[in-house]
C-alpha cells in the first residue's frame, strides 16, 4: 500500500450529513479524538452536538440557511470549493484563500432512501422528494477529488474508515482514498439506476 508523504493526507475537517445515524457515533468519537473538526447540517448537526461533540453549522459557513423545504442545504461554492480544491495546485489554493474557502478533507454522507420509499408504496410526490440532489453531488465531488479527500458514501463504509483511524490515526493513503471513491461511484451508479427504473416504469 502506498504510504509515502506525497500520497498521505491528514483529515482535519469533515463534512457530515447523513440520513442513517445508526453506527455513526464510534466513528465521530474516533475522529474527534484525532482532532478532526466537524461541519454539518440540520438533524446530523443536532445529533453530533447531542453527543457532546463540537460541530459547526454549514449555514454558518455559507451564510445561507437551508431553503426550499430542505432541497438546498449544501449546494454552495464554499462547500464544493472546499471539497474539489486541489491541494497540490497553487492556483486552486490561491482561489480558496481569496474566497475564504476552507479545505474539507472528509465527506460522510448518505442518500435519501429512494428505493425504500418506492417499495413502501409512497405517492409520486413523496418519491420525487426522495431523489437526493445535495448528497449525490457531495459524493461525486469528493470521489472525483480522491487525491485529497476521503468519501464515505453510506453507513456500510463507517466501519472501514473507523478501522483506518484506529490503526493509523487521521491519515489516509492514496490507495485507501481511491478504494472509498470506488465505493462512492458504485453507490451513485446504483442510486441513479433505481431512479431511472422508477421513471421508466412510470411511463408504461
Amino acid at each position: 500500500m502506498a504510504n509515502t508523504s506525497t500520497t498521505q493526507r491528514t483529515l482535519k475537517t469533515a463534512l457530515i450529513s447523513v440520513f442513517h445515524k445508526d453506527g455513526l457515533e464510534p466513528l465521530l468519537r474516533a475522529l474527534h479524538a484525532q482532532g478532526v473538526a466537524f461541519l454539518s447540517t440540520g438533524g446530523t448537526h443536532d445529533f453530533i452536538v447531542s453527543l457532546g461533540l463540537p460541530c459547526q453549522k454549514v449555514e454558518d459557513l455559507t451564510t445561507y440557511p437551508s431553503i426550499l423545504g430542505g432541497r438546498v442545504k449544501t449546494l454552495h461554492p464554499k462547500v464544493f470549493g472546499g471539497i474539489l480544491g486541489r491541494r497540490d495546485l497553487e492556483s486552486d489554493r490561491e482561489q480558496m484563500a481569496q474566497y475564504d474557502i476552507p479545505a474539507i478533507d472528509l465527506v460522510v454522507v448518505d442518500l435519501y432512501p429512494f428505493e425504500q420509499t418506492v417499495a413502501d408504496g409512497a405517492s409520486s410526490a413523496d418519491i420525487i422528494e426522495k431523489i437526493d440532489i445535495g448528497g449525490i453531488s457531495l459524493i461525486r465531488a469528493a470521489a472525483k477529488n480522491f487525491n485529497d479527500v476521503v468519501i464515505v458514501p453510506s453507513k456500510a463504509e463507517y466501519q472501514p474508515l473507523l478501522d483506518i483511524v484506529n490503526k493509523q490515526g487521521a491519515v489516509t493513503s492514496l490507495e485507501q482514498r481511491r478504494w472509498f471513491a470506488t465505493r462512492a461511484f458504485a453507490t451513485s451508479s446504483h442510486y441513479d439506476t433505481a431512479i431511472h427504473e422508477w421513471f421508466a416504469a412510470s411511463e408504461k
